[in-house]
């Protein structure tokens, strides 16, 4: 997947679309990829908030989430080949 902010932000229109009536807000880190972020609020109608830097704490669920996924999938391993 491209991480350039063109690719990111169809990719999140075209992942959250489908659920947008559930969403309401998106938090995102400060990359440079989340540019697009405007499009994206726009488009699904949810409000954009940005977690400030270095503070995982903003982004509870995100980094539960991972956690959970390194329980079975060590950082570093690809998830191209897993059902």
């Amino acid at each position: 997947m491209r991480k350039d902010s063109e690719s990111v932000t169809s990719e999140l229109v075209r992942i959250f679309r489908p659920h947008k009536k559930h969403v309401k807000t998106i938090t995102a880190d400060n990359g440079k990829e989340f540019a697009g972020h405007e499009i994206v609020a726009r488009k699904i109608k949810a409000d954009y908030y940005f977690a400030h830097p270095y503070r995982s704490c903003e982004r509870g669920l995100n980094e539960n989430t991972n956690g959970l996924i390194r329980q079975y999938f060590p950082k570093g391993m690809g998830f191209r080949n897993v059902n």
